[in-house]
């Protein structure tokens, strides 16, 4: 009796912990060249010619960036900028995820599990119901940010950061991959890394 009970407290506490935050694991790859950029240094944005076609979504998407940017100790001035700064975004939708091919035939079930990827617990169908797909779309978010010296035109700092997951909810999970593409700058460990970042549900 005393271990029922103490499973269905964990699992309560499971739904419950669990329901307050999301996990944002992020993929990020960066690359710095010689000398860093200093604590403080001033930049600007840059846009490409297809980001100057979709201003709003630009303004949003810097808007962002300036956030993650002044955090990680860059200011932006335009008038003093030492260093360009272009941000881009992407997000790709797929019928459903890795794993998630459609079923056929007649197949009903439920089921209870942790969700290993998107940090959450939840109970759901996966099966179709009465022979109908039962397909949730899933999206592939990518972030990434290129800093240039203005005065040799050089690249000095690249970094990208992916998260693929059940949300689409950009005004969330950009800022927490902004904040991942960034970790470890000016001079970020070499090579692929995963970061999660736990942002409220």
């Amino acid at each position: 009796m005393l271990r029922k009970l103490a499973l269905v407290t964990t699992l309560v506490w499971l739904l419950t912990g669990c329901a307050s935050v999301r996990l944002v694991d992020a993929d990020v790859t960066s690359f710095a060249s010689p000398p860093a950029i200093p604590t403080g240094a001033y930049y600007r944005f840059e846009r490409l010619p297809s980001q100057q076609a979709t201003p709003r979504q630009q303004d949003w998407l810097e808007n962002l960036a300036q956030q993650a940017l002044g955090q990680a100790g860059l200011k932006r001035q335009d008038s003093l900028a030492l260093y360009s700064v272009q941000v881009g975004y992407s997000l790709k939708i797929t019928p459903y995820g890795p794993g998630d091919e459609p079923y056929s035939g007649l197949q009903l079930g439920w089921g209870l599990g942790w969700g290993g990827r998107s940090g959450s617990v939840g109970i759901g169908g996966r099966a179709p119901f009465f022979g109908m797909p039962m397909q949730q779309p899933y999206y592939w978010h990518r972030v990434s940010l290129v800093i240039r010296s203005l005065s040799t035109h050089q690249v000095v700092y690249e970094t990208q950061a992916a998260h693929d997951g059940p949300w689409r909810d950009s005004d969330a999970v950009v800022p927490a991959l902004l904040d991942a593409a960034l970790r470890g700058f000016p001079l970020p460990p070499a090579g692929p890394r995963r970061i999660n970042i736990e942002i409220p549900r």
